[in-house]
């Protein structure tokens, strides 16, 4: 499957080797050996797990669509497809869309945006923030998303290749959750630390501040390769309805409502929509080219000391206030939302292996 992922790991980054050790008589003339990292390891047991939940990405092979399109009195802009990276350029995507529907004259004064996930939400700030009066219409609402059970970071993953458009709608999203670093949002710069082989973008390198390589000796690992850089943790249950009490006060409607095609879509009051409605597009629109790509989260028992991400083989861990997450799955074309406990189960082993392996010194 046509992917792109981005800084899914940074082992190629590892270099380094001893030549910059302190050696004998001679520790004069070198730099002294950085000071090895230590890290709290995770508790991981079937005993502490408290959940297990599922989403199914919204993957589009030919990249998320951003486009306009006029239906007699009506006009719409798509803004789907985002795959694993809906949250994380969700506020560029947002931007694009407005521009979208700002085109060849000014911005409509009313503005209908279907979908309540964190695609949806952003548009509706932007478009409020430009003057417009917004009403969302979804059949899903915070706390019951897609966008909620996504362990979500500022690392637009599993996106298809879609050139300059994917670049720009990356580093304005980027700048924007900068923006809500906080407890309000909880958005937070964290440490990831991949191990083992990889590879970066190098387009979106800049944004990732840190990006180095650990030397073998240097970290806790369970490989000699590893690298870290840092990025920004987003805490989807807090950030999600903080925005959405943003909307709300600045005026904006919310009305629960599905839509089974496009014809209901134009039945609207507003002559401007912002179509943001993921998976449901393929439905709704008959857009054979979006697929699901299931991902489950096993969830544990907070650790308040873990404070740092992981990415290793296939694995990743994130800690939240409401538990520390483990994922590593990819189901392309996959509708259940039933957990795979076979995969679950694998999740478990493998991250039970990986800090038995950091906490006894390996690497």
């Amino acid at each position: 499957m046509n992917r792109r992922t981005v800084i899914t790991g940074l082992g190629a980054l590892a270099a380094g080797g001893a030549g910059g050790f302190a050696l004998g008589r001679w520790s004069g003339l070198f730099a002294p050996a950085p000071p090895r990292l230590r890290l709290p390891p995770v508790k991981v047991s079937r005993e502490r797990v408290i959940r297990t939940v599922v989403g199914l990405r919204p993957y589009r092979r030919t990249g998320f669509r951003v486009e306009r399109e006029v239906f007699g009195a009506k006009t719409v802009v798509h803004n789907y497809g985002h795959g694993g990276g809906g949250v994380s350029l969700s506020w560029g995507s947002a931007e694009l869309a407005v521009e979208e529907l700002a085109k060849g004259g000014a911005l409509p004064a009313n503005v209908a945006v279907i979908g309540a996930g964190a695609v949806g939400l952003a548009t509706a700030r932007v478009l409020q923030r430009r003057g417009a009066a917004v009403t969302i219409y979804a059949k899903d609402q915070p706390p019951n998303t897609t966008s909620n059970v996504a362990a979500a970071q500022w690392n637009p993953v599993l996106v298809a290749a879609n050139g300059d458009r994917f670049e720009r709608a990356a580093r304005i999203a980027q700048r924007a959750f900068q923006d809500l670093v906080g407890e309000h949002y909880g958005v937070h710069w964290r440490t990831n630390y991949v191990v083992g082989a990889g590879a970066r973008d190098d387009a979106l390198r800049d944004l990732f501040p840190e990006v180095r390589a650990l030397p073998a000796g240097t970290h806790p690992f369970p490989e000699p390769e590893a690298a870290q850089y840092v990025t920004m943790m987003i805490e989807t249950p807090v950030y999600l309805a903080a925005v959405l009490r943003d909307f709300l006060l600045a005026g904006g409607r919310l009305v629960p409502r599905e839509f089974k095609d496009i014809a209901a879509l134009l039945a609207l009051a507003e002559a401007a929509i912002v179509n943001c409605t993921g998976l449901g597009a393929r439905a709704l629109l008959g857009d054979a080219d979006l697929v699901p790509v299931k991902g489950q989260l096993t969830v544990l028992l907070p650790q308040p000391e873990i404070d740092y991400v992981t990415l290793y083989g296939g694995l990743y861990m994130m800690p939240r206030r409401d538990g520390i997450l483990l994922g590593g799955t990819y189901e392309a074309g996959e509708w259940s939302l039933e957990p795979n406990r076979e995969a679950e189960a694998a999740i478990l082993d493998g991250h039970a292996k990986f800090f038995a392996a950091m906490q006894s010194g390996a690497g």
